[in-house]
């Protein structure tokens, strides 16, 4: 059985991740147990972790130190495969401009910045923020969660702000809205994505598919 813990700080669409994990886990012909929770003894307890998130920055780190999530992400990384999502990708980072400026858990060398007021792109024109919709991924490194996943694949993407990584020996994928921007990280057992592997449709199955089959080594 493969027990994968998706991390409750009561922000971000835990629910469609759970349903998406419990759908490829199924497809693979194997026992998927999917458990939402900030315990840290089901957390220690699973195989997989994953880490979501969507809302502010300043509210979602205010959750993760009530709760105490900010020293459970840290054990289970230490431990076992993470991924990432979204402003669970960013709440890992350093720093966020967001909300005035905001101390993230500083668990990967990075920045996450805003796209800029207004966003232009090589031709003047305005670009809406948030970055939303599919957008195509050009992969930078070689990664077990890359696999049967063609270079240039799109996903789907809902953020105003970016990541800014210190380390471009992390970066496993960039996509462009007005600049290229990291789109994946990747250190040792993380994997973290700015898009939504849950609504990315085939390839974003196929990226679960493949978490649920890592070892955690690249």
């Amino acid at each position: 059985m493969n027990k994968v813990a998706v991390i409750d700080y009561g922000m971000g669409n835990l629910h469609s991740v759970a349903k998406a994990i419990e759908y490829t886990g199924a497809k693979l012909g194997e026992r998927t147990e999917v458990v939402i929770t900030s315990d840290a003894q089901h957390i220690s307890q699973s195989d997989r972790v994953i880490f979501p998130g969507v809302g502010a920055i300043r509210d979602c780190m205010a959750e993760i130190r009530r709760l105490r999530i900010d020293r459970i992400i840290k054990q289970a990384i230490s431990e076992k495969p993470v991924l990432a999502i979204c402003v669970g990708m960013q709440a890992l980072m350093l720093q966020s401009e967001e909300n005035d400026g905001v101390k993230c858990l500083g668990l990967i060398k990075g920045r996450v910045k805003h796209f800029g007021d207004p966003l232009l792109d090589p031709h003047g024109k305005v670009l809406k923020v948030p970055h939303m919709g599919w957008n195509q991924v050009r992969q930078t490194k070689s990664h077990p969660l890359w696999q049967n996943i063609p270079d240039d694949s799109r996903f789907y993407f809902v953020h105003s702000y970016y990541v800014e990584a210190e380390d471009l020996d992390q970066v496993a994928g960039v996509t462009n809205y007005s600049l290229d921007l990291v789109a994946c990280l990747s250190e040792e057992n993380i994997f973290a994505v700015q898009f939504h592997p849950e609504k990315s449709q085939e390839m974003g199955q196929t990226l679960l598919r493949n978490f649920l089959t890592w070892d955690g080594s690249q």
